[in-house]
Parts: C-alpha cells; structure tokens; sequence
C-alpha cells in the first residue's frame, strides 16, 4: 500500500474543518464522517506496517496526531474473536471500516445494553458523549482480520478514559496508548516528486 498521498491529503482535510468547525461538535462528525468514508473506500494507502494483526489482543496503531492535540486518526486491528472491553471516549470519535466487519454493541450510562449493530467495510459510526459513548467492539468475522480507522476529537492514545465491568457497573481508569512507536511519515515527497 503505497498512496500515501491519499492519507496526507486526508489528514490536511481534517486539519482544515478542525479549524473551521472544532468545537462544533455536530459539525465535525457530519463533515468528519465524509471525510473518512471517503478514505476507508480506498484500501490503498494504510501502510503495511499499521495492519499488523496479533493473536495476543487488538492493535491500536496511531497513523498521525495533530500537533496541538486537536485531533488523531489511529487504525485498529482485529483478529477474528478479538474485542474491547466495555469502555468510553470522552470526546467524539469516528469509526471506519475498512476491511472486514465490526460489531459495535452499546451501553447506556447506567450499563444497559441499547442496541447492536454491524459496521461493513465503507460504513462509519458515531461516537460521543453527547450521542453515546458507551460499547463493546469486536470483529465480526469468523474468518478474516478486520481493519477500521478511527478519529477522534483528541489524541486517543493520551486519553484518561474508562472501561466497565458490566456486571457491577464498577468503572477503572486507563489510558490506551499506541501499538507502535512510530508513524507513517506523510511529508516525505521525494518518491512522488521523482518521477
């Protein structure tokens, strides 16, 4: 996967409507949401690198973080049978599926299920506070790895957030992090401009 064009010309889109739109909440998700559509129907440009799946859990790779925080897109990896616990955001956040299925399974505050459903490869959830923050995520084949990238209004990986136990509702703490120590280096146009 070699267009890396593709996700730099993304990143700079998301850049634009955080400066147009960034505390507009509604906004960022409904411009947000087509902007990553627009991405996750293009299966050429995630580097190699930020698909590796592993049997021990789900992958959490950052692919780029605005440098004042505003924002990060982050590509998970699941193996068939992988899922989250029961967790939450705290800010909004977009989910694109890319390869495979996802199945998100919400929460309401009080640690009662709302609802399923199937995310496909093209589609994109919504997440928030505001909206519902609250769900289970796993890969919903039985046979394939899935791939989703994710943004969200914040750098994810820095996050102070919470997962659920969903029979005593207790909540703990934890900050995710990233897979990886490095990112795709979108800047670099000396093979673009060589040829």
């Amino acid at each position: 996967m070699n267009n890396i064009a593709r996700f730099r010309t993304f990143v700079q889109a998301l850049t634009r409507l955080v400066e147009r739109h960034g505390a507009d909440e509604a906004e960022m998700l409904s411009q947000g949401e087509t902007l990553l559509r627009g991405i996750v129907t293009q299966d050429d440009w995630l580097p190699d690198a930020f698909a590796v799946p592993s049997s021990d859990s789900y992958r959490q790779y950052l692919l780029y973080c605005d440098p004042l925080e505003r924002f990060s897109v982050v590509s998970f990896v699941w193996q068939p049978g992988q899922r989250t616990p029961v967790h939450d955001h705290t800010v909004w956040g977009l989910v694109g599926v890319m390869r495979g299925e996802e199945l998100c399974e919400e929460y309401s505050t009080a640690l009662k299920p709302t609802g399923r459903h199937l995310v496909k490869p093209g589609q994109v959830d919504r997440v928030s506070p505001r909206i519902g923050d609250i769900h289970v995520v796993s890969n919903a084949t039985q046979d394939r790895t899935a791939v989703s990238i994710h943004v969200y209004g914040a750098n994810i990986g820095a996050v102070r957030r919470h997962t659920f136990d969903p029979a005593t509702g207790a909540s703990k703490e934890f900050v995710s992090g990233y897979t990886n120590a490095t990112i795709p280096n979108l800047w670099d146009r000396s093979r673009e401009l060589s040829r």
